[in-house]
């Protein structure tokens, strides 16, 4: 067995209702889930990105002698050849970084950096060293090697915005590197300058960049940003969160869907800062980047304890929900499920809250309906009701005709589904008490007795064994007792009498 699926078996072991422990129980859904939360998040925003050239220009313009240039004593000549390494860089075809960090230059063009008396030519350089950073990580690294970072914070002050805003776009490719960059740069102070852009004042695109950098600071959870980072940062977002642009409200509400994915403080951070009821509204967003990015943030609180997910649900989330659960884009549809998947995981009050918002219903929709990772949040969702709920919320569940579909999952190749419809099965044959047998029907006129017949042979060791338990358990016929209503009644010659006009009673499931 490889180590991926020895640790997935082990989540779906602990999952088990073993002590009905919710809190772990929302872990390893938490755990478990961790592929849908990381999965393309990257996408929608770059962690590194290149200045691209703004004019026209032709390589044959551009003086090879220009690394010689960089270093004269001659502003003019000085500015030119900076100038030219700069339009190599912002080059769409593949800008020849390694060729210029080999040649020597980069050493040149930080101490351009240091030319206060020319914000051209800082500014020049610095947009180079921005582009050299856009690159790999190696590439990323000369530049902080060549002690780039010292010089950007303090280019953080000067008087002129553009080179300002050049040293704030040099040290978001720098701290998208990693946590090791990032930790650097925050301990050379980088919090407050970027910060005090946060005014008025600024230009939409400088604050656009700003708030991108933020979203670098945020990004990486192994190791989280220092908490003082994260307090620091926190009432910034608050104020961007109620921007009207949108990019800067995408990127802030990504800002906050990292933090939240950093762990039980982390989500009471932010819980603290007072953003959750200016995140909440924005689910209903007409801007489906917002909505994502919002849906995620929610999302991740609400694996946090039941007190954290007990925040969100007093700031009627739920009522966005049957939007959320009909959105065109399947995606939503599916991190909607996902989220409620996490609430079904607490208590009953919570499960309860699911039911009286009459998303139940939805669930199961998507169990029959939706594509296979959609039908594979419900069926967690499914399954974490029948742990956490009480003996009614389980049976309001069943009569939602849950069963059918609930069985059908049965016959997928994914263990860790298999697992899942079989723990929540089981769960509900456990409270079903006197109507165990009616249960039991159901699950034998869908299918789902033929298919847990077959898990018997199942590769999986857990799965053949609970798929044993079950046939074992309620299965067997001299486990279920007849009703003696059904026995045909025998004529004196031993031959059995049908009443042909006898009414056939529908059976009708209630614990």
């Amino acid at each position: 067995m490889s180590e991926p699926d020895r640790l997935e078996n082990h989540r779906i072991k602990n999952f088990k209702n073993k002590g009905r422990d919710v809190e772990t129980m929302r872990k390893q859904r938490n755990e478990i889930t961790i592929e849908l939360r990381k999965n393309k998040r990257d996408e929608h925003l770059l962690k590194k990105r290149n200045v691209p050239q703004e004019e026209g220009f032709d390589d044959s313009d551009i003086d090879g002698d220009y690394r010689v240039g960089a270093s004269s004593d001659n502003p003019m000549i000085q500015l030119s050849a900076v100038q030219a390494a700069r339009k190599l860089l912002s080059s769409d075809r593949n800008p020849p970084i390694d060729d210029l960090i080999n040649s020597g230059i980069l050493p040149i063009l930080v101490q351009c950096l240091e030319r206060d008396e020319s914000p051209s030519i800082q500014f020049e350089a610095a947009w180079a060293l921005t582009n050299i950073a856009s690159g790999t990580s190696a590439q990323t690294q000369a530049v902080v090697k060549a002690n780039a970072v010292p010089y950007f914070l303090r280019l953080l002050h000067s008087p002129h915005q553009n080179v300002c805003e050049q040293a704030v776009w040099a040290l978001g490719n720098i701290i998208g590197d990693g946590p090791q960059c990032r930790d650097y740069v925050i301990s050379l102070g980088v919090i407050k300058p970027l910060l005090s852009f946060i005014n008025p004042s600024i230009p939409i695109s400088f604050l656009r960049n700003v708030t991108w950098v933020i979203v670098n600071l945020c990004r990486n959870k192994d190791p989280p940003p220092p908490a003082e980072t994260i307090q620091e940062l926190l009432p910034a977002l608050g104020v961007l969160i109620q921007h009207n642009d949108t990019n800067i409200l995408v990127d802030t509400v990504w800002a906050l869907s990292y933090l939240t994915d950093g762990g039980n403080e982390q989500i009471q951070m932010v819980i603290d800062s007072g953003v959750v009821p200016h995140l909440i509204p924005l689910l209903s967003c007409q801007e489906v980047k917002v909505q994502t990015a919002a849906l995620r943030a929610v999302g991740n609180i609400v694996t946090g304890t039941d007190e954290q997910t007990q925040i969100i649900l007093n700031c009627d989330v739920l009522s966005h929900f049957p939007n959320l659960l009909t959105h065109p884009k399947e995606k939503i549809n599916k991190e909607a499920v996902w989220f409620l998947s996490n609430v079904t995981a607490g208590n009953q009050q919570q499960v309860q809250s699911v039911i009286d918002a009459g998303l139940i219903p939805m669930i199961v929709h998507h169990l029959t309906k939706g594509d296979f990772g959609t039908q594979k949040e419900a069926a967690w969702a499914i399954s974490n009701l029948t742990i956490s709920g009480k003996k009614e919320q389980v049976e309001y569940l069943v009569q939602q005709n849950v069963i059918p579909p609930f069985c059908k999952l049965l016959g997928v190749k994914d263990p860790q589904v298999i697992q899942v419809v079989l723990d929540g099965l089981n769960n509900i044959l456990k409270v079903a008490g006197s109507d165990t047998n009616t249960l039991v029907e159901m699950i034998e006129e869908c299918g789902g007795l033929e298919k847990i017949e077959a898990l018997q042979q199942h590769e999986n060791e857990d799965i053949y064994k609970l798929a044993y338990e079950i046939i074992d358990h309620y299965f067997c016929g001299d486990e279920i007792d007849e009703d003696p209503s059904l026995i045909p009644e025998t004529t004196p010659s031993g031959t059995f009498n049908f009443d042909p006009t006898a009414d056939l009673q529908t059976k009708e499931f209630n614990f």
